[in-house]
C-alpha cells in the first residue's frame, strides 16, 4: 500500500482573517482557492513539497447551511473559539492508493467514504458523519484521488515545505500503535504530552511552527 501525505489543513475563521495571518507568519500571499458546496467551506491552496499543499479553509459565510456538519470540526463549539484566536493546524491528509482496505483494515472509526467532484477531478475522502476528528485530528484523514496529475502541480509555489507533523498524547504509544496498523508511521510519530497537532514548515521566513 502507497500511503503518503497528501495535504494538511490549517484552519480559520474568515479567509480574510487566516490570509494576512499566514503572510505574517510565513512570508508568503495566498490567492483565494476553491468552494466545497457539500461542506459550505472554501480555501486557499498552494504547494508544501512534492506532491503535497497546504491548505488554508474556513466556513464559507456566503454559501448556505450545509446539510451535514462540516468536515474538519469546523462546526465544534471549541473548534470556534480556537479559530477565533487564530489559525490553528486542525487535520493532515494521506494520499492512499488503496482507500477501501485503510478503512476497512483502520483500529477507529475513519469516517465514510464520500465522493467530491471540481471539474474533471474527482476524489474520495473519508469524512466521519458527525464531522469530528479522530483521535482530535492526531490521525489523518484519507484520500484517494481519481486518475490523473496532483492537483498542487497546478499550485503556486511561494516556498513553503511541510517539514514535519508533530503529533502528541499523554498515552502516545496507542498513538503511535494506530499509526503502525494504518501503515502510515513512516509520515508522522506521537511524543508524550497534552493533545495537540502541529505543522513544521520551511519558509521564506524560516522555520514556522503552526499549531
Amino acid at each position: 500500500m502507497l500511503n503518503k501525505i497528501d495535504h494538511f489543513a490549517v484552519g480559520t475563521d474568515l479567509l480574510e482573517n487566516g490570509m494576512p495571518a499566514m503572510a505574517e507568519a510565513l512570508g508568503v500571499t495566498l490567492s483565494p482557492g476553491g468552494k466545497h458546496d457539500l461542506m459550505s467551506t472554501h480555501n486557499c491552496v498552494m504547494q508544501s513539497g512534492k506532491e503535497s499543499f497546504f491548505e488554508l479553509i474556513a466556513i464559507d459565510p456566503a454559501a448556505p447551511t450545509p446539510a451535514r456538519p462540516r468536515w474538519f470540526s469546523l462546526d465544534d463549539p471549541s473548534t470556534t473559539q480556537r479559530l477565533a484566536e487564530r489559525p490553528r493546524a486542525l487535520c493532515w491528509v494521506v494520499n492512499t492508493d488503496n482507500l477501501d482496505e485503510v478503512v476497512a483494515s483502520s483500529p477507529v472509526d475513519l469516517g465514510e467514504i464520500i465522493t467530491f467532484t471540481r471539474g474533471e477531478r474527482s476524489w474520495r475522502l473519508t469524512v466521519p458523519a458527525d464531522g469530528h476528528l479522530p483521535e482530535h485530528g492526531l490521525l489523518p484523514a484519507f484520500i484517494e484521488w481519481s486518475p490523473g496529475p496532483h492537483p498542487s502541480t497546478a499550485q503556486a509555489d511561494l516556498g513553503v515545505q511541510l517539514q514535519g507533523i508533530r503529533l502528541s498524547h499523554p498515552d502516545f504509544q496507542k498513538i503511535n500503535k494506530m499509526l503502525e496498523t494504518l501503515q502510515i508511521s513512516h509520515l508522522a510519530q506521537a511524543v508524550e504530552g497534552d493533545i495537540g497537532l502541529a505543522f513544521e514548515l520551511q519558509s521564506p521566513k524560516g522555520v514556522v511552527v503552526i499549531d
